[in-house]
């Protein structure tokens, strides 16, 4: 019996894709390839190979230590986390159909790439690696369309993020900009930092669509064409790592933090999501030449059409549809456990606990309501608000993808939309989950929810859990600059 390795390689019109990778590294004069796969926190990990070596290296793969995966960390004890060295190297193989010429070096191409269980591993040789956060949601999201007849999820992403001044040491130095939300001189100011941004991301085939100036020192907001939840995620990280060359150009640094300065508003990445059935892929050339693409066609492809099941009905034209809305219920009822996903840092929570800045903290829904955790944003799509931009969005889509099964398959209801400021409304006596307000809770809470779990297959869980409760303990274990201004003289 074939491996899922096997399978995966010798698929229906690989060979011809990997074919077309050849002649469009010729002609472009690619000479290397970044083989990229992402680790559970959303890092981006993987080797490079001269291009010579284009043909075996997709037959074959690389390989590469499992604890890269885990970002190949050592917890407070010393200890790898996940993976110690005795364990075997895993398989990347990379995906052609995702080659893309990277704008700022003519002479470098990336590929996303699936990872797989090494083939002499004793027990499921060449299976697919569940540590794989990117090959989890491909697959998850395929069994949910199986399951569901169809049913596919799109996500459109709001990355917010703040470029930040150097001083002499490297260190960061403040804000390039001031904390005026939607000024355009503000924005103006940025103006050679985003122009160069939205150079390479249309290149690299992201349809930028809009833009503004945050209320955060050097804040911006640039955001792009919703998608196929899959390949919204590439885009995220495509983006990210496109921040990050554009900082190395300009001298600064590209922030994703969530929470660098208190008293102005933190970098939220909020999730607009919905439910099709439908729909077929289109070309979107966003400023590139069809005939001469810097890249394999995939990747410049967005699903338009077909049937959004979260459009109102004809009745009320604020309430989602029904098969939309359970959907929704299951999210609402499993919002405490995403919590430790779509908010996984310690410095997450700094963004809820600064209170007024317009960060969700209750487990409720609403019609274009913000200050609950979930709010219908705009007919046929739903706002996930409580993530921030130093999410995986592999892992959001995979237990979002979780929450909405158990959603639809138990015909969850989230009740009636909250139409009052949710304070007002708790003030009046509705009684309201609060998200959890710290890592540790969070983690507890996702402890506890199986369904969400379901998200993180494998040895997945097993391995997030590891590695943030670590990142917790850390910071228990930790004296803080606040520690001892409050605690030094404490008592005589």
């Amino acid at each position: 019996m074939a491996t899922d390795l096997q399978g995966f390689v010798e698929q229906p019109g690989r060979a011809e894709l990997v074919k077309e990778v050849r002649k469009k590294i010729d002609a472009l004069g690619i000479e290397y390839l970044y083989l990229q796969f992402i680790s559970i926190t959303g890092r981006v990990c993987g080797k490079g190979i001269p291009s010579d070596h284009w043909e075996t290296v997709a037959a074959k793969g690389f390989q590469l230590v499992y604890g890269a995966t885990v970002n190949l960390f050592t917890n407070r004890h010393d200890e790898y986390i996940g993976y110690g060295p005795e364990a075997a190297e895993l398989v990347g193989i990379p995906e052609p159909e995702t080659m893309m010429q990277l704008p700022w070096d003519g002479r470098v191409a990336r590929f996303y790439c699936t990872l797989f269980r090494n083939r002499e591993e004793k027990e499921n040789p060449g299976g697919f690696l569940t540590s794989d956060s990117r090959g989890n949601l491909k697959r998850l999201h395929d069994d949910f369309q199986k399951k569901h007849n169809g049913l596919a999820l799109r996500v459109g992403t709001e990355p917010e993020m703040m470029w930040l001044k150097k001083d002499e040491n490297g260190k960061p130095n403040g804000g390039f900009s001031e904390p005026y939300c939607y000024h355009i001189d503000q924005f103006e100011s940025l103006r050679p930092v985003y122009m160069k941004v939205l150079e390479y991301s249309r290149k690299m085939g992201l349809d930028m669509i809009q833009g503004d100036h945050e209320d955060a020192p050097g804040q911006l907001e640039l955001n792009w064409m919703y998608d196929d939840v899959l390949r919204n995620a590439d885009r995220l990280t495509t983006y990210r790592q496109i921040c990050a060359q554009v900082a190395r150009e300009f001298n600064l640094i590209a922030c994703f933090m969530t929470k660098p300065f208190m008293g102005v508003s933190a970098s939220g990445c909020h999730h607009n999501m919905s439910l099709w059935h439908g729909g077929e892929d289109k070309f979107v050339r966003t400023g590139n030449d069809p005939d001469n693409l810097p890249g394999m066609k995939e990747n410049y492809m967005y699903i338009q059409g077909g049937e959004n099941t979260f459009m109102p009905d004809d009745d009320d034209p604020q309430m989602p549809g029904k098969a939309g809305l359970v959907a929704i219920g299951g999210i609402v009822q499993h919002l405490q456990a995403l919590t430790a996903i779509g908010a996984p840092t310690v410095n997450s929570y700094r963004r809820l606990w600064d209170t007024g800045f317009w960060a969700p903290v209750f487990a409720d829904w609403g019609f274009q309501n913000r200050t609950t955790g979930l709010r219908v944003s705009a007919p046929g799509r739903f706002e996930y608000r409580s993530v921030d931009s130093m999410v995986n969005p592999y892992l959001m889509g995979s237990t979002i993808l979780a929450a909405a099964d158990d959603g639809i398959v138990n015909k969850l209801d989230p009740g009636p939309p909250e139409e009052r400021n949710i304070y007002e409304a708790i003030e009046a006596g509705k009684q309201v989950k609060k998200l959890p307000m710290s890592l540790g809770a969070a983690l507890e809470a996702l402890a506890d929810d199986e369904v969400v779990q379901r998200g993180l297959p494998g040895e997945m869980y097993r391995l997030y859990h590891e590695y943030k409760w670590d990142e917790w303990e850390r910071f228990m274990a930790t004296v803080t600059d606040w520690d001892q201004e409050t605690y030094m003289d404490y008592l005589p």
